[in-house]
């Protein structure tokens, strides 16, 4: 609906514009039929309100497109308010191409007849505009995750008593899948047994099957771990009777995922049904969250590194055009970082002049919040993109390889010894991190962890990420790094030369130690004598928000205390203005305003104000 209204506004520019008589012989005819067959109650518009004549062949067809955009519009208006339409659905554009067609007919014209700067004028942009955003101007993905499709899959095998599809090896879940696909027969119908995850999945297939095509994008599978997760999604599309199957995007996630991408990926490729399929493209996305959350920042990195490194080769090797997805995040711990230079840190020759990236939602705004902002960041990405391309292939060294690797085995055993074997550390994350009360700000689209019950494997890395933003103790990026560095030192003094040439409570106190001693040893690598020594600009700006979210960080943790210890008393109140205090509303009032709150009146929205002021302040949360 949208759309049709920022379409028909220059659809009528068009008209105004294009009011030559000069027509190659194809468009004439058309503009005959269309002025023919136009109905005595053809519609009323405030300009060109009367029936365009027939000398005027351009504005014939671009008044035939104002009506289908118009009956577009108010189709779907109908429909939204009442379920039902009197308009029928052939007096509508229901495809990108019905929609391009009249346009391009009208540019072949204005070319034929020696007027190609009018056809090169506002024509071509609005050509341009409907092929790059269509009828629906943003292209949908769909995401779902692989567990999701094996459940699925397994309930159709159980229906056709055929075994537990769950159950199955990876051989034998592919040879099935394959020769399914080959085949005709509908594997399910009305009858299947389904539970309400099962429903979810197979509902939204039948929704993309009901809709345009080209409302879609890709389909991604979150946490792929083999080739059956693609293909279970290629046969579901099928059964389904989805009439154009979206492409489908493995995500590899977790840092074992990642070491067998590879592996995966040839797989897939040796399948002659499935390169068929592809037709020479294949679209792989990678996550940086969920890999900093499994094995560390060090290591994720460096794996994620490697699997661009070896997918790009499997790819060449087989002929296909391969794009990443990088699914980043606003964090650092999340990947997130400078868009130029996260870039220009890509392996050698894995861009190619294109890429995709992930956008989080609480950087849009400072990255296109504003139109000159937006330009700004489409230039960054379009001239990395290309300085990449055009760079000299610089690869790691064989020695920098061998310690990478070996330091990347320490800095994982490192921090899952404390993420994950630690018992003390979930009630310390618990303690020292507003995680439990993440999930009373009504904000993302997900809950925070996948399964209800479970510790830290259960949690999703974006409020992972975001419980330890809220601290500024930022555990998940550093936690690692200092174990890994400290191994190769004390190895070999010549390790520190060569990173030097590489880079352009008890337990509480047990990690701000290990804080410090990650800190001390990234200068001394660095050569600084502060952080941020090489980029002053951003150590001024963190200088000035830092008074404001320090006392933030005290007011959340003082909260914090007040919510969680309810034996706790306030023997100390700071001296407030008579004015202020006068002005206060009673806590009676303050429970009207907040009835559901099982905490003392004002403690959740305190809560929740830091949390956002916290937010706020550091500009990426997780």
């Amino acid at each position: 609906m949208m759309a049709a209204n920022l379409y028909y506004s220059q659809i009528e520019d068009l008209m105004f514009e294009l009011s030559m008589w000069r027509c190659n012989d194809e468009l004439r005819v058309r503009a005959d039929v269309l002025h023919r067959s136009t109905r005595r109650d053809a519609k009323h518009y405030i300009e060109f309100w009367k029936q365009v004549p027939p000398n005027e062949p351009y504005r014939v067809i671009l008044g035939d497109v104002r009506d289908k955009l118009y009956h577009t519009r108010e189709r779907s208006r109908q429909l939204l308010a009442s379920g039902h339409s009197d308009i029928p659905e052939e007096a509508t554009l229901a495809s990108v191409e019905q929609f391009l067609e009249p346009l391009e007919l009208c540019y072949r014209s204005l070319c034929s007849c020696g007027d190609r700067a009018i056809a090169d004028g506002s024509l071509l942009d609005f050509l341009r505009q409907v092929s790059t955003f269509g009828l629906s101007l943003v292209r949908l993905d769909i995401r779902q995750e692989s567990d999701r499709h094996t459940d699925v899959i397994d309930a159709i095998t159980k229906h056709l008593e055929i075994g537990s599809y769950r159950e199955w090896s990876e051989e034998r879940r592919q040879e099935w899948l394959l020769s399914e696909l080959s085949g005709k027969r509908p594997l399910f119908g009305p009858d299947l047994p389904k539970t309400e995850e099962i429903s979810d999945v197979l509902d939204t297939l039948h929704v993309i099957s009901e809709l345009p095509s080209d409302n879609f994008g890709a389909y991604i599978i979150s946490m792929a771990t083999a080739p059956s997760d693609v293909l279970a999604v290629e046969l579901l599309q099928r059964e389904c009777h989805v009439k154009k199957s979206l492409r489908v995007v493995p995500l590899f996630e977790k840092l074992a995922d990642l070491e067998a991408a590879p592996a995966a990926l040839a797989r897939l490729f040796s399948i002659d049904w499935y390169r068929d399929r592809i037709n020479g493209k294949q679209e792989v996305m990678i996550g940086y969250s969920d890999s900093g959350k499994d094995a560390g920042r060090f290591s994720a990195a460096w794996q994620l590194y490697k699997a661009q490194e070896d997918l790009i080769k499997v790819a060449k090797q087989f002929g296909v055009k391969l794009t990443m997805f990088h699914g980043r995040g606003g964090t650092v711990g999340r990947g997130g970082g400078p868009t130029h230079l996260a870039i220009l840190s890509q392996p050698p020759d894995t861009i190619h002049g294109s890429l995709r990236v992930t956008v989080q939602g609480e950087v849009i705004e400072q990255s296109f919040g504003e139109e000159l902002l937006c330009f700004r960041t489409l230039q960054r990405f379009t001239a990395a993109t290309l300085e990449h391309g055009m760079q000299l292939p610089v690869s790691p060294k064989p020695e920098w390889r061998a310690l990478m690797d070996e330091m990347a085995v320490v800095a994982t055993e490192d921090y899952r010894s404390i993420v994950f074997q630690e018992p003390r550390f979930v009630e310390y994350f618990r303690l020292a991190t507003p995680e439990l009360e993440y999930g009373r700000m009504n904000i993302g689209s997900r809950p925070s962890k996948r399964k209800p019950s479970g510790g830290i494997e259960s949690l999703r890395a974006i409020p992972w990420i975001f419980a330890w933003t809220q601290t500024r103790f930022h555990l998940p990026v550093w936690l690692g790094f200092g174990e890994a560095f400290k191994h190769v030192i004390q190895k070999d003094i010549k390790n520190l030369h060569m990173l030097q040439e590489i880079r352009p409570m008890a337990f509480a106190e047990r990690l701000r130690s290990k804080y410090e001693e990650t800190k001390n040893l990234l200068l001394q690598i660095a050569g600084h004598k502060d952080l941020l020594e090489g980029d002053p600009h951003l150590k001024q700006r963190l200088r000035l928000r830092d008074s404001y979210i320090t006392t933030l960080n005290v007011c959340q943790a003082y909260t914090l205390k007040r919510i969680r210890d309810p034996t706790f008393h306030v023997t100390l109140r700071p001296h407030i203005s008579k004015d202020i205090t006068e002005a206060n509303k009673p806590a009676n009032e303050l429970v009207k305003l907040n009835p559901t709150s099982e905490y003392a009146p004002g403690l959740e929205d305190t809560l929740i104000l830091t949390m956002k002021g916290i937010a706020a302040g550091l500009q990426n949360t997780g």
